[in-house]
């Protein structure tokens, strides 16, 4: 029989690893571990698990519609048309309504006109008379909020907008170069490499439209998408992506109502003087006989 000493010595003795911490202190610490990249991960995806949620509850809820037309160098107007779902004015009233009255506040400035339309959407007008008014009435307008007092109540994320154009005279046209650049980085959710991880695109669903009396031609760059065209030709359509910077850049073509008055000047001179002195032959003259 064996005695109590070699029952000892036969019991499994407790693990131990070189750094001397027991099997159970180990469980502990791997434990903690484990703890805190599950919590830091939960950390850094909760605005990932918060958009996702957005995207299915709020599907579509804002529409943001910018159009740009020109009737003439010299008169044009841009638009905005906003649609906001029931469901955002809901969640979000306080928020809705601040943000819509600032954008009411900003078009009387410029001297635009407000519509309220059914459904609770607001059309926005503002009429400019050159393509300096325009540039300069267009980056007023969507300038950040940072400017407005009003704007520290709104939580809403920097947009940086970008608006120039620049025409050349060529006597009885001018050329238009318009460049559009707005920056919707701050609307995704991003890794710490700065890859987009999630898009707003079920959220927000943003257009701009150009119209122009004789079309114009996209010139687009490798990362931007190309814009649809109505069957006139004539109105040039960009769906712009939020969560990324989006660019656009156009060419079209105006009539120059100084060329062609001058124009008109020197034809109406030159009828004149034709009138006043036709340098026609004379007819013979009769002379009696005798």
């Amino acid at each position: 029989m064996l005695n109590s000493r070699k029952l000892l010595f036969l019991l499994p003795k407790p693990m131990t690893l070189t750094s001397g911490i027991r099997t159970p202190q180990l469980l502990q610490v791997l434990i903690r571990r484990s703890q805190q990249v599950l919590t830091r991960a939960f950390h850094r995806s909760s605005q990932v698990w918060l958009m996702l949620l957005l995207s299915l509850l709020l599907s579509g809820c804002v529409r943001y519609d910018v159009g740009v037309r020109f009737d003439s160098p010299n008169r044009g107007e841009f638009t905005q048309h906003i649609q906001l779902e029931e469901r955002l004015q809901q969640l979000s009233g306080t928020t809705a309504q601040q943000w819509l009255k600032l954008i009411e506040q900003r078009s009387q400035k410029l001297g635009g006109r407000i519509e309220h339309l059914p459904d609770n959407d607001l059309l926005v007008t503002i009429p400019f008379t050159s393509s300096g008014d325009l540039e300069r009435k267009f980056n007023q307008f969507f300038s950040s909020l940072e400017k407005d007092s009003p704007a520290a109540a709104i939580a809403l994320p920097p947009i940086a907008s970008r608006f120039t154009l620049a025409n050349s005279n060529l006597l009885l046209v001018e050329r238009n170069h318009l460049r559009y650049e707005l920056d919707l980085r701050s609307l995704g959710v991003r890794s710490s490499s700065g890859s987009l991880l999630l898009s707003p695109t079920s959220l927000v669903d943003l257009e701009f439209r150009l119209q122009t009396p004789w079309g114009a031609k996209s010139l687009t760059a490798a990362n931007s998408k190309a814009p649809n065209s109505d069957p006139s030709g004539k109105t040039l359509v960009w769906q712009l992506v939020p969560g990324e910077l989006n660019q656009l850049e156009v060419v079209f073509w105006l009539p120059s109502p100084l060329g062609i008055g001058t124009l008109a000047i020197v034809l109406v001179i030159l009828i004149g003087r034709f009138l006043k002195d036709p340098r026609s032959p004379a007819a013979p003259e009769n002379h009696p006989t005798v």
